[in-house]
């Protein structure tokens, strides 16, 4: 078999068990880490990490914009996953699914940088700093009111750096295939540089502020479970990503025409507006784990 094709097949099969996988309870997920982190239940980390390889899938997809082979990405996930569940304290007050989603996209951004910026941007402290910044870096320049030498030395100071590499570095990103401002959705929300890591504390320090995703979890959770596999799956990356995956590409993911994803898609939006009820949040509004 072609090596295209077995990446395709990967991909398929490992959305379609991921989005399979039952949504878990917060007292469920508890239980599990609970039995993981104290008595190494191998039975319970096993289905700890399945449940949440869906965060895993959703994430790769939104890096895809990267052009690198979206079955690697789904790999590097998984790998952030299994660091997640290695090193998570389950003493914290924070869910291991807010944990799991900071270890998988740190997974992702190394990966990134690692297959990415070093061919392109050159492995230079400097380069790497801009990189990190841009959009910081061009908005500071576009504040100078000017593009020239005298702004980019002036902002290069705050960043360590000189305005020769800001010159060199923003011309190499502002290419179209590589520019780290191109977005991700239809709306312009998402840009590229906003993967990258931004140095902020872990998760379990800002915990508090989960309370409330907590609950719409927990209503989407009961609403999801009305659905098919496929159903599952086409919800999941058309409206529960930050970059809505078009009817086309999940289409060519499935094995299925545009117009049959486009109809699952309705058909799935009716059982959760039934199942959510009126006095639930829209869809648009809720976010998986």
């Amino acid at each position: 078999m072609h090596a295209d094709q077995k990446s395709r097949d990967f991909v398929r099969d490992t959305i379609r068990r991921a989005m399979s996988a039952p949504i878990l309870t917060i007292e469920r997920e508890r239980t599990l880490t609970r039995a993981w982190c104290e008595d190494g239940d191998e039975k319970a980390l096993a289905e700890l990490t399945e449940s949440h390889m869906r965060m895993a899938v959703s994430t790769a997809i939104k890096f895809r914009g990267y052009g690198l082979p979206l079955a690697d990405l789904i790999q590097e996930g998984a790998i952030g996953l299994l660091e997640a569940a290695k090193r998570f304290d389950c003493e914290r007050e924070v869910r291991f699914c807010t944990y799991a989603g900071w270890w998988i996209r740190a997974s992702m951004q190394d990966y990134v940088l690692r297959n990415w910026s070093i061919v392109r941007i050159g492995s230079k402290s400097a380069h790497k700093t801009i990189f990190f910044n841009l959009s910081r870096i061009r908005a500071m320049i576009e504040e100078v009111d000017s593009s020239g030498p005298i702004a980019r030395e002036t902002v290069a100071k705050k960043f360590n750096v000189t305005g020769d590499d800001i010159e060199f570095m923003t011309a190499r990103l502002g290419r179209r295939d590589m520019s780290l401002n191109a977005t991700f959705n239809e709306e312009g929300e998402t840009e590229r540089q906003e993967m990258i890591p931004d140095e902020r504390d872990l998760p379990d320090q800002t915990a508090e502020e989960e309370i409330d995703l907590e609950k719409r979890r927990s209503w989407l959770g009961e609403a999801m479970g009305s659905l098919t596999d496929r159903e599952r799956i086409i919800i999941d990356q058309r409206f529960f990503g930050e970059d809505r995956v078009t009817l086309s590409q999940l289409g060519v993911d499935l094995g299925l025409s545009k117009e049959r994803v486009r109809q699952i898609e309705k058909q799935a939006i009716g059982k959760l507006r039934a199942s959510l009820g009126k006095s639930q949040p829209t869809l648009d509004s809720m976010k998986l784990c």
